[in-house]
């Protein structure tokens, strides 16, 4: 097969991908905190022992973990405004369902990284006349984040990963700008391998410290 690479359409389109570079931090920067916290409202509502709170808790992680991303976001944008009447802008309905999506994931971090601590730990709090609020805030989250952080560090980069389901509801995000510019120019190959290679360079700097953080508290254990 005959084939030349020429990487010309992706140095006169830089700007472009560039664009879309910071279409796809924005996401990132938004959705993870916001879904982090989100993870942490969930997992003390089903540890809370209350029926309702632990049902509602329950069915939000339960429906946002056996359903895909994708279906998610387009139907945050196309199925959302047929029942509400409010149409969606394609980056409001991304970060829905990349939020949602992943504060079901997060609220097990939470859950899992609480329950690893000693029942001690809860016991002398109480016997201390904390509140639950104080108990947590001063107690339990400061040590479980220690054990958590390798998991959200991995969490955090599923969902830079994520990002670029967005693309299918025109978020102009790099995948998107990607795929604009392999139809405009039909060198896909050309264009696609950047796009992955600019992935790569956004990302592994992520991989690598979960792996790093991950053998650190091994070590500690």
């Amino acid at each position: 097969m005959d084939f030349s690479w020429d990487f010309t359409p992706v140095l006169q389109n830089w700007p472009v991908l560039l664009k879309g570079v910071g279409m796809t931090a924005l996401l990132w920067v938004i959705a993870f905190p916001l879904s982090m916290v989100l993870g942490l409202l969930l997992s003390l509502a089903t540890g809370s022992g209350r029926r309702v709170p632990v049902l509602l808790g329950r069915s939000w992680v339960e429906l946002f973990r056996n359903t895909p991303v994708m279906v998610q976001l387009i139907w945050f944008f196309y199925a959302f405004p047929i029942l509400t009447g409010l149409q969606l802008t394609p980056l409001v309905a991304a970060l829905c369902g990349l939020v949602l999506n992943a504060s079901a994931y997060c609220s097990e971090i939470f859950r899992g990284g609480i329950a690893s601590l000693p029942a001690g730990q809860w016991e002398g709090a109480r016997a201390l006349g904390m509140t639950r609020t104080q108990l947590m805030r001063r107690v339990i989250v400061p040590q479980v984040l220690a054990r958590m952080l390798p998991a959200f560090t991995n969490r955090g980069i599923e969902l830079a990963k994520n990002t670029s389901i967005a693309s299918v509801i025109a978020v102009q995000e790099l995948m998107y700008q990607g795929r604009a510019l392999s139809a405009a120019f039909y060198r896909p190959l050309e264009i696609l391998t950047a796009v992955g290679l600019i992935y790569f360079v956004l990302i592994y700097p992520g991989s690598y410290l979960a792996s790093r953080l991950e053998k650190r508290f091994a070590l500690r254990a």
